[in-house]
């Protein structure tokens, strides 16, 4: 492919993804990061793209939110490796909320596998990954359906969290900086997302690290409420995303990367050679909230967060400091 050819097709892509990494680009276009990253210069030169940690971004500052059907085929094998580590920090019996998105998803696969667990959820990719448990419960909220992530918004998913109780979210979005925390590009998500936030003791960020850096319009959960991010390990030469994460984890964020050719630490029926867990050392503690006790071993039922909040929903686990 010429170098006209390849330039095209990156730009054809940051277009329709919004933001796009240098390791995805290079395995369309199939030809070396280096090469890649020259292009990208090139293209920004032309004040066609703007460079951001390891990848390419539409100019002007701010990321645009993509559509499911493009981010389902970005950073596949990362967001595989994040849901496998974010799925060993549940346990039997808890009641969990996660939010829309293709990591929380891919998530959702691996929860299925665990016994008497509520997972409360806006998403219906995440309720239909989740259909067929026979030992897990589907919490759906109310709300709108917005089409472009199959997520249920407005006020109507707001209210039918009011009055929960559960020990995690699950959340993911558009970027995440140490200055912000987690933002997304659309409004009515992100007022979902901290509806979720104020339902859980504890908020674990799934996000693989193009996504560390970048700042979009909206903020869902600030860098002080985040628990926990699960992310993937950064390229070498990505220098920006390993100084976002060592801001976060300087302001008390908990790090889980996931790296090659360990066997799961949570999943034993999944294939060995995946990831690796790490857990960066944090300085001091951090307020965490209280929960409530509750059932296990519930069934696949489906029923409105509304019901759900008016009993208990399962035990607050206590995910302790290193």
């Amino acid at each position: 492919m010429f170098a006209a050819e390849r330039r095209q097709l990156i730009l054809e892509m940051v277009r329709a993804n919004g933001a796009v990494s240098l390791r995805e680009l290079a395995r369309v276009v199939q030809t070396s990061e280096v090469t890649v990253r020259r292009d990208v210069r090139a293209l920004e030169a032309e004040g066609l793209l703007d460079r951001r940690h390891g990848g390419a971004v539409l100019p002007g500052g701010f990321t645009r939110e993509s559509g499911f059907p493009q981010k389902s085929h970005l950073s596949t094998a990362e967001k595989t490796a994040i849901a496998d580590l974010a799925a060993g920090l549940v346990g039997e019996g808890e009641a969990v909320v996660v939010g829309a998105g293709t990591t929380t998803q891919e998530l959702a696969r691996r929860l299925a596998r665990v016994p008497g667990l509520t997972v409360v959820t806006n998403s219906l990719l995440v309720a239909q990954a989740l259909a067929h448990a026979n030992r897990v419960e589907v919490v759906m909220t109310g709300g709108t359906l917005r089409g472009s992530n199959y997520a249920l918004v407005g006020s109507g998913a707001e209210q039918s969290l009011q009055g929960l109780r559960v020990s995690r979210a699950f959340l993911s979005g558009s970027g995440l900086t140490a200055e912000r925390g987690l933002s997304t590009s659309n409004m009515l998500s992100a007022s979902v997302d901290r509806a979720l936030v104020q339902a859980a003791a504890e908020v674990v960020v799934l996000a693989d690290h193009t996504k560390l850096g970048s700042d979009t319009m909206f903020q869902t959960v600030p860098t002080e409420l985040i628990t926990r991010l699960v992310t993937d390990e950064p390229p070498a030469h990505d220098e920006r995303a390993a100084t976002e994460l060592q801001a976060l984890a300087d302001q008390g964020v908990e790090i889980t990367v996931a790296g090659p050719d360990t066997e799961s630490p949570a999943n034993e029926s999944l294939p060995p050679g995946r990831q690796s867990r790490q857990d960066m050392p944090l300085p001091g503690q951090r307020r965490t909230q209280g929960g409530h006790g509750g059932p296990a071993g519930l069934g696949p039922q489906l029923r409105s967060a509304a019901a759900l909040a008016e009993g208990p929903v399962g035990r607050v686990a206590d995910l302790r400091r290193r």
